[in-house]
């Protein structure tokens, strides 16, 4: 029994991304999960330096690739044919993805073409024999236990950002190179990237791997009204993220905005000022480790999820704060 995940290359070039690192750690936990392997897509060939060495430090051991150059470009169905050729030739008992755009069209294509369920957005391993794991459901409102592998077939889910902190492996892998190779038709390429174009509205990646991020939503009052937003997350050495409404109604970028449909973060301390914590705002930020909030209305969602808060008006508290901090 093994385990198979899927990774994708780190945007900057910088071996592994985040949330394929995170999978790995979450792939430990399940039976098999000793026997590691990865189908690196996003590259043709070997895999570079970084990628690698992010392999052996979560303890794969064999990384397939494919040789196809017609993969260069994302194909989530061409690129299943891979993956699910990879899960074949590891004998793979469970194959996971993380929880991105892409490894949850690329599984759903596989999961499709062999006739099985697909959970997604699985948080926890519950118990290990047999598998239960808890999965968001609900914008991450609720959270909803499944069994994994029950019916002895190859078993297919991927995994929420963020559900767990990437930590290296006990014992590093050998990830050794292996190539793997898939009978592709015209059908497969039918629907493909075509063109890239370079991204407009800022970078995610302060937010998204900030230890602190400072929230600011309606309660801001307006777009002139964030400076003691952006001075409290400089002096804690964090990152501003937003609600959906502050980015709707033009007072912040997108790249700011906290939610479903925006950033998912898990961040050592939210601290969400002026936020209301509806579902999709709370899907976003639930992984936080520790949310504070401040808020006029003691009843807010965000105010009664919080570990701490703050009932009262974030103008006079944020100032009092950074008094406070010097």
């Amino acid at each position: 029994m093994s385990v198979l995940v899927v990774v994708e290359p780190d945007e900057a070039g910088e071996g592994l991304s985040v949330v394929s690192r995170e999978t790995l750690t979450f792939a430990r936990q399940l039976p098999g999960g000793d026997r590691l392997d990865a189908v690196l897509v996003g590259a043709v060939g070997d895999p570079d330096d970084a990628a690698l060495a992010h392999c052996r430090e979560h303890g794969v051991g064999t990384v397939h690739v494919s040789d196809d150059d017609r993969l260069e470009r994302y194909a989530a169905r061409g690129w299943s044919r891979v993956v699910d050729a990879a899960a074949g030739a590891s004998g793979a008992a469970y194959l996971l993805a993380g929880g991105t755009p892409r490894g949850n069209e690329v599984l759903a294509h596989v999961a499709a073409a062999r006739g099985v369920p697909m959970p997604c957005n699985l948080v926890a391993v519950v118990q290990a024999e047999p598998l239960e794991v808890e999965r968001q459901v609900v914008g991450g409102a609720v959270l909803e236990r499944v069994a994994l592998g029950a019916d002895g077939g190859l078993a297919v889910a991927s995994v929420a950002g963020h559900a767990v902190a990437p930590e290296p492996a006990a014992t590093p892998g050998e990830a050794r190179v292996e190539r793997v190779a898939a009978e592709l038709t015209e059908a497969d390429l039918a629907a493909q990237v075509v063109r890239v174009e370079e991204r407009e509205g800022g970078d995610t990646s302060a937010l998204t791997g900030a230890d602190v991020v400072v929230g600011a939503g309606r309660g801001v009052g307006g777009a002139d009204q964030f400076s003691d937003v952006e001075q409290l997350a400089t002096r804690l050495g964090g990152a501003v993220g937003v609600s959906r409404v502050v980015t709707s109604l033009g007072w912040r970028p997108h790249h700011e905005q906290v939610g479903q449909t925006g950033s998912r973060i898990s961040p050592d301390l939210y601290l969400a000022c002026g936020i209301s914590g509806a579902i999709q705002h709370w899907a976003g930020c639930s992984s936080s480790k520790t949310i504070i909030a401040v808020n006029t209305d003691a009843e807010a969602p965000m105010v009664t999820k919080a570990r701490y808060a703050v009932v009262g008006d974030m103008h006079e508290v944020l100032p009092a704060v950074l008094e406070e901090l010097g």
